[in-house]
Formats: structure tokens, C-alpha cells, sequence
């Protein structure tokens, strides 16, 4: 039986991190450091709680006001002649039971608080309109999350193949450098000659050592990102760094706009926004109507009735106060997040197309460069070497095409990184993924 492509993809997570334990050093490609930076990140673990926050005020918004019961005008101190020595209006009460509660007095009331005008209704969309905006911001913070995060990546995929290179470059120059050394002793080269492969060695060390430099930052960042302990080393395999430009042949700008208007968590907080100072405007106009709060009493021996029961309401009179500010308040709110809305609406479309038209330039230096270009550069770069080794060339020729040979491999790996960048930029600027 064939074991689901989600479960496997536990166990290379679990075998993964069986390796940072044994051996400090996680080696994993892009898509399973993004499936941990889901997973594991506390900023997403955190967002994930306010939305619950959000979904817990929903629930108290369903709660109706608690009753009010009063317990009130119980003495407790009496005699047969009435309390305080002093006579009874009328005849002595009758206890209330056996011999207790004899000449006590006793009043209870109880209260409950009607809300009108569909208050509680109103209030309980509002609150469901904030849910909703606490899941968009929470695709928002992905959003930004994975673009800062794949830009990461990609800056370490970048500076590994850069250091993979000059390390091939700095072991071979060094091999170079021994055997003119043994030449030079020897009194058949001049020494100037060496001291430049010497100096070559360096230039190339000093490089090295700032890429180096350069991934212990990224490295950080990545394992903040990813949660993992400081002290792992995390190393990306090449795979997924440089791109098939064919992907990019169905991208087109009029599809574009209409895919982030579906898709983009801000925008669709700015429509929620809309419907949140719309339902504000509503709720704060029901305020206009006044609750009513009923009431019911039980009185005992404080009325010419010994045993009094009386019902009744209150209400508060709207002469003064029918929430005019409140109102108006949230008719300006309604204006304000309409005009933020076509403003953002705006702007998101000048991204689109300023993404669009950066990447496709991108595209088009990308498919300038042949495929083979860099095995070519390799293949060339041992003829020269074998050839200079030789004798065959000369010092400053060979230096020549080094020169040139990192040159144009830097080249290569910035146009691949550059397409990586220019992908996610418009990956960001519409919501979705539409190009990995």
C-alpha cells in the first residue's frame, strides 16, 4: 500500500531533525524549511490567538445582561414591643418560620435589562466583522511573512553557490601556488609571479570569508523564523534556485489585477472595514432607543400590605443625550474607510503593474543567457588552468579569464536570484502564489 505523500512528508521532518540532534546541521531544500516556518513560527502562533480573542468577544456579545436581585430594609434588631422598644404601626409580622423572623422586615428586588432596538444583534455582527478581520490579518502576516522569509532563502541558496565557487577557485589556485613555490625555489620562475598567486589566494580568502560573513546573518534570521536552536546549522541543497522561465509564459497583466482583488488580505480588511463602520453607524443609532429594565419586589412589613409584591420598569428619558456624537462619529468613520479603500485599491494596482513589468524584464535577461553558458565557463575554466599549468599561457592570461570566469558566474547566480526576488515581489503584491 502506498503511504500518503502528507505522511512521508513527516517522517523527512522527523528524520531531518533527528540529524540536528546528531549532528547540529540541517540540510533541507525550500519547501520543507517553509512547511517548519508554518508550523513553528510564534509571530503566526500568536496571530492564531487573536483570532480567538476575536471569535471569544463574539461569544460574550451573545450574553444577555446578568438580573440585578437586592436584598434591602432588613432589621435585625426587634422586641415584642417592635424594634428599638418602639411601637408597631399596626399589628406585630408573624414569623416565618417556627419562631424565626418574627417582627423582621424584608425587601427583595429583582432586575433585568431589556436591550432594545436590536442592540444585541447589531453588537454581535460588529463583533463577527472583527473574526473576519482578524483572519485577514492573519493571511497578511504570511504574506509578509513568506516574502521576507523566501528572500532569505534565496539570499542563502545565493551566497552557498557563490562560496561553492570561489572554494573550488581558492583550492585550486592554492594547488597552482604550491608548485610555483617549488619552481621558484627552485630558481626556474621569478618569485613575482608567485607573490601574484599569492595575492590572488588572498583576494579570494577575504571573499570567502565575507560570504561567510554574509550566511551567519541570513542563517539567524532564518532559524528566528523557523524557531530552530542557535546552535544548527542550517545548509539549503541548490535544488529550486534557478527557474524555468516557461512558468512565467501565462502571466499576463489584465489577469493579474482581478486575481489580487481576490486575494489580497489588505484589501479585504479594507472592505471589512467598510462593513465594520457600517454596522458601527447602525449599532450606534439603535443607542438612540433607550433600554427598558423590569422590575419585580417582594416587601414585607414595610407597607400597610404585610406581604407586598409589585412589578414595574424603568426607562431613560432621551431628551439630552440620543448619542449625536456617537452617531456622527461613525458617519465620518464610514467615509474615512471608503476613501482608504480607493486608495489602497489604487495603489495595489500600480504595484501589479510595476512587479509585472520588472519581472518580465527580468525574464528577459534570464532567457539571454544560454543554458549551458555556466558548464561551458566550467569546461573552459579547466582548459586554462590545465593550460597555464602547462605553460602553455601566460600568468596574466590565465588571471584574464579568472577574472572573467567569476565574473560571469556571479552574473548567473544574481540573474537567478534577482528572478527568485522579482517572483515573490509579485507573489506579494497579489496574495497568492502564483508562481513559486
Amino acid at each position: 500500500m502506498a503511504i500518503p505523500y502528507h505522511i512521508r512528508f513527516l517522517f523527512i521532518l522527523l528524520f531531518s531533525f533527528s540529524v540536528v540532534h546528531a549532528q547540529d546541521t540541517l540540510r533541507l531544500h525550500r519547501e520543507q524549511c517553509e512547511a517548519i516556518l508554518l508550523k513553528e513560527n510564534l509571530t503566526l502562533l500568536a496571530q492564531q490567538l487573536e483570532i480567538s480573542q476575536s471569535e471569544a468577544q463574539v461569544i460574550q456579545a451573545k450574553l444577555w445582561p446578568n438580573p440585578t436581585l437586592e436584598l434591602d430594609e432588613i432589621n435585625l434588631w426587634t422586641s415584642q414591643k417592635g424594634t428599638n422598644n418602639l411601637s408597631y404601626f399596626g399589628d406585630e409580622l408573624p414569623p416565618l418560620a417556627g419562631n424565626f423572623g418574627r417582627n423582621q422586615q424584608i425587601s427583595i428586588s429583582l432586575e433585568q435589562v431589556i436591550k432594545t432596538a436590536g442592540k444585541r444583534k447589531k453588537l454581535i455582527a460588529l463583533e463577527q466583522v472583527n473574526v473576519d478581520k482578524s483572519r485577514q490579518y492573519f493571511e497578511d502576516v504570511i504574506r509578509n511573512l513568506k516574502l521576507e522569509f523566501r528572500k532569505q532563502l534565496t539570499q542563502l541558496q545565493y551566497q552557498e553557490l557563490l562560496k561553492n565557487t570561489y572554494s573550488r577557485q581558492l583550492s585550486s589556485i592554492r594547488q597552482l601556488t604550491k608548485a610555483y613555490q617549488h619552481q621558484v625555489e627552485q630558481g626556474h620562475l621569478p618569485k613575482g609571479e608567485y607573490i601574484r598567486l599569492k595575492a590572488l589566494e588572498l583576494e579570494i580568502s577575504r571573499e570567502i570569508h565575507t560570504i561567510n560573513s554574509i550566511i551567519n546573518e541570513v542563517q539567524t534570521e532564518l532559524k528566528v523564523l523557523m524557531h530552530l536552536p542557535p546552535d544548527v546549522t542550517l545548509q539549503l541543497t541548490p535544488e529550486g534556485f534557478f527557474v524555468d522561465t516557461e512558468i512565467y509564459q501565462s502571466v499576463n497583466a489584465s489577469s493579474l489585477l482581478e486575481e489580487a482583488q481576490k486575494y489580497r488580505p489588505d484589501l479585504k480588511i479594507a472592505e471589512l472595514e467598510i462593513t465594520f463602520q457600517d454596522k458601527l453607524y447602525t449599532y450606534e443609532r439603535a443607542q438612540r432607543i433607550p433600554d427598558i429594565t423590569l422590575k419585580g419586589g417582594y416587601d414585607r412589613g414595610g407597607n400597610f400590605m404585610y406581604n407586598f409584591i409589585g412589578f414595574g420598569l424603568s426607562v431613560d428619558l432621551p431628551f439630552f443625550n440620543r448619542n449625536q456624537g456617537n452617531i456622527r462619529q461613525a458617519e465620518f468613520g464610514r467615509e474615512i474607510a471608503a476613501i482608504q479603500f480607493r486608495h489602497l485599491n489604487n495603489t495595489i494596482e500600480n504595484e501589479i503593474i510595476l512587479c509585472y513589468r520588472n519581472l518580465m524584464n527580468t525574464v528577459e535577461f534570464t532567457n539571454t543567457i544560454d543554458p549551458g553558458f555556466e558548464t561551458i565557463l566550467d569546461d573552459l575554466l579547466t582548459g586554462y588552468t590545465q593550460n597555464f599549468s602547462n605553460r602553455n599561457i601566460s600568468l596574466l592570461e590565465y588571471l584574464d579569464f579568472l577574472d572573467s570566469y567569476l565574473e560571469n558566474k556571479q552574473i548567473i547566480f544574481e540573474t537567478g536570484k534577482e528572478l527568485h526576488e522579482k517572483t515573490e515581489e509579485l507573489n506579494y503584491v497579489l496574495g497568492k502564489d502564483l508562481v513559486k
